[in-house]
């Protein structure tokens, strides 16, 4: 494979890396784009109040399955049907081991929902220090990235390993080991510092500040600051309030058009309007580690979230890989496969993933 150096350059910050890469990395957008759905949401919510605040709160409400549905037979039901077409990855492992031989792996992690359980306080979600061995197992054997909503700096304190990439923000912040990476072919390996959305830093600080003052009134509401996305967190919050919470959040998204709103579970997310999100980021990491365009490369993405779905549909769309989701409750999903919680893809994958590497 020919490989050639290339320069990612960002002007706003001062920014200047060499990456070593097979072909140039995927563009960075020039430019704004329009996100006619989010934006017509908005207007309606301004123009229609409680009815279109209603149909947001149900939207919510379908992105953060919690709970088994009321009829326990017929959920039972939905969800054989579903493991049929998302089969467990620890039950399929053999088979997806079959489908990569021959090939570089490369994995991909979500962190809250995959590395970690899912908490109340967003700041107390730690990772096992079974699963952080895991982790360091998969490093070894193959590159390993966590690919997450949250800010890189901060997930990069509750994993504790030099040797992965971490891609923050949805993507929209990306930082390669801290140490040579075996994984260069032999070259050594240049930190990829990545940074498609500088220019919105200060706008992301002035939405946070305000949502911060706007949703003091909402018991059980949060806040945080991603750095390049702000998140507002209700899985703390009485289900009545939720109204009221995409109100407040409405109320100040409007003063931004060139800020979108994503929905996750059990969090809000406000992001630039920029072309970029975890399947991009998926993108970039392979073209940093040499594998644009390559038929040798077999990705996995393990991930349990909506916004984790951009990475899913990426892989189908290759037609190289794995999407594996995180779940309990059958939802809709471009994943090829499935694992129930963290402690499955800890202690399954670590054994399974433990013969890879002594073989």
């Amino acid at each position: 494979m020919t490989q050639q150096n290339v320069v990612v350059s960002d002007t706003k910050s001062g920014i200047n890396r060499a990456v070593t890469v097979a072909q140039k990395p995927p563009t960075v957008p020039g430019g704004y784009i329009s996100y006619p759905r989010s934006r017509r949401v908005l207007k309606n919510l301004e123009n229609n109040g409680e009815q279109r605040i209603n149909a947001w709160v149900d939207s919510m409400r379908a992105s953060s399955p919690t709970h088994a549905k009321s009829n326990p037979s017929l959920a039972e039901e939905q969800y054989k049907s579903w493991i049929l077409r998302h089969p467990s990855a620890l039950d399929m492992f053999e088979q997806i081991m079959d489908a990569s031989k021959g090939k570089q792996i490369v994995m991909f992690l979500d962190y809250d929902g995959t590395l970690s359980p899912i908490v109340d306080d967003p700041e107390r979600a730690f990772m096992s220090n079974s699963m952080r061995k895991t982790v360091r197992k998969l490093a070894r054997c193959f590159p390993t990235a966590i690919v997450t909503g949250r800010c890189r700096d901060k997930v990069y304190n509750f994993v504790r390993l030099a040797e992965l990439y971490y891609a923050g923000s949805h993507g929209m912040d990306i930082k390669g080991p801290s140490k040579n990476s075996k994984f260069f072919k032999g070259k050594k390996a240049e930190e990829v510092l990545f940074q498609p959305a500088s220019e919105f830093l200060p706008m992301i600080d002035e939405v946070y500040q305000q949502l911060v003052e706007k949703t003091k009134s909402t018991p059980g509401a949060s806040v945080e600051n991603n750095k390049f996305c702000v998140s507002v967190h209700f899985r703390c919050v009485d289900e009545k309030k939720w109204g009221e919470l995409a109100q407040h959040v409405k109320s100040v998204l409007k003063e931004y058009p060139k800020l979108r709103l994503t929905q996750g579970r059990k969090v809000l997310e406000i992001r630039p309007t920029i072309k970029w999100d975890k399947g991009k980021a998926l993108e970039f990491l392979l073209a940093s580690l040499g594998f644009a365009n390559c038929a040798e490369v077999f990705p996995i993405y393990i991930g349990d979230d909506k916004t984790d779905e951009d990475a899913f549909k990426k892989l189908r769309d290759r037609g190289q890989g794995f999407g594996i989701l995180v779940s309990k409750f059958p939802k809709d999903t471009s994943a090829s496969y499935s694992l129930q919680e963290p402690n499955e893809a800890s202690d399954g994958l670590s054994s399974a993933f433990g013969g890879v590497e002594t073989s």
